[in-house]
């Protein structure tokens, strides 16, 4: 498991070390959020991430906050990928789905 913020060391380059993370991951959980939606849009950092997930066909959208409806309209390429709603789910029950699709991946 890889989240950025625990796992980049101090003084590295936090570009490379997210590479390396996209690279190594098995499944690529983006949890939508009203935050993740304005940063999509201004086209940073997070924009550039979801880049490569989408083309790594591994990647599990989860709204938090937000509808599929309002993702749609900032990206309707992770909106057309199968996910979860923390409104119709328990988070609970989004963890034990997701690892559930996570192992049924082959290894990255």
């Amino acid at each position: 498991m890889w989240f950025s913020e625990e796992d980049i060391p101090l003084g590295s380059l936090m570009t490379r070390e997210i590479d390396k993370g996209l690279r190594n991951s098995r499944i690529g959980i983006v949890l939508v959020t009203p935050a993740l939606l304005k940063s999509i849009r201004s086209e940073g950092i997070a924009e550039k991430e979801l880049a490569v997930l989408l083309n790594s066909r591994r990647v599990v959208p989860v709204t938090h906050g937000v509808t599929f409806d309002e993702l749609y309209d900032v990206s309707p390429m992770l909106a057309s990928h199968a996910g979860l709603s923390t409104a119709e789910s328990s988070l609970d029950d989004v963890a034990a789905k997701i690892a559930a699709a996570a192992a049924a991946l082959p290894a990255a």
